[in-house]
């Protein structure tokens, strides 16, 4: 057996932690930058009028 593999797992070099950083930090960025650009989205698609009260009348429940 891999004695490096016995009790700790897989270690990595200092190098390769840097680059999980890199890459972590990277998508976290990416995911931030959708959330808001389908945010904005949304927004632009739905129109300013979307924050008005609406015109008709309200819906009455009968029980």
């Amino acid at each position: 057996m891999n004695a490096m593999a016995d009790d700790k797992g897989v270690v990595l070099s200092e190098e390769q932690k840097k680059s999980r950083k890199r890459r972590s930090l990277a998508i976290a960025l990416v995911l931030t930058f959708l959330v808001i650009l389908f945010y904005v989205v949304t927004i632009v698609k739905l129109g300013p009028g979307v924050m008005k009260k609406s015109g008709l009348p309200a819906i009455s429940v009968i029980v």
